[in-house]
């Protein structure tokens, strides 16, 4: 059975288990991490998990969409789409340089990595509900600055991939490959506002 195929059945403590399953996780990586420890972790009994998740897998996808959503839905509600184009991608550019160097994003790029030759069904997961959801709310969102004439674009998915590469400039190479793990919030808007810039100048209107 594939992952994509199983019905995750919700209750009670279905978020106690989610949270203790994203506790291991991050503590012990995909290949350590057992049932066993997402239960005692979570408080609940081994079987409260089983009623909620079939195996490791199906949590571990469960993990994912549960924290990519919470960020995009954070994400959305801050961000006023009405303003001035640089001052809107100034904000988006913020929550996804945040979101390429946390401790989440990371730990679960790694797991994903290193599982993908054994377990490929995990990266596609991670980048359906992380990087893929990213893209389609910001080429939404050039699609209307289109319209209103401030950007002028022809291919919007690749705009906003090329917008969240530009984000990741610098600082999330450094972070990826473990050479640092703290960074300060002016390298982080030194990157932003260099994101943004680059953005706005490559499809600006022609005149």
């Amino acid at each position: 059975m594939t992952i994509h195929t199983v019905t995750i059945r919700r209750g009670r403590k279905y978020d106690q288990v989610l949270m203790g399953a994203r506790s291991v996780f991050l503590a012990c990586g995909y290949g350590d991490a057992n049932m066993d420890e997402v239960a005692r972790t979570a408080k609940v009994s081994k079987a409260t998990v089983y009623s909620y998740f079939p195996d490791k897998q199906s949590l571990f996808i469960e993990v994912v969409k549960a924290e990519c959503a919470h960020m995009a839905d954070h994400a959305m509600e801050e961000i006023d789409q009405s303003k001035d184009i640089r001052q809107v991608l100034n904000k988006a550019a913020g929550y996804m340089v945040n979101f390429f160097l946390s401790e989440f994003s990371q730990r679960m790029f790694r797991i994903c990595v290193a599982e993908a030759d054994r377990i490929p069904e995990l990266g596609r997961q991670f980048y359906e509900n992380g990087p893929m959801m990213g893209r389609q709310h910001i080429a939404e969102y050039l699609r209307k600055a289109a319209e209103a004439g401030e950007v002028e674009i022809n291919d919007f998915e690749l705009a906003a991939d090329q917008f969240a590469e530009l984000c990741k400039a610098t600082l999330w190479p450094q972070a990826v490959f473990g050479i640092r793990s703290e960074f300060n919030n002016d390298e982080k808007q030194r990157v932003v506002s260099a994101a943004v810039e680059t953005f706005c100048r490559a499809y600006a209107p022609k005149k």
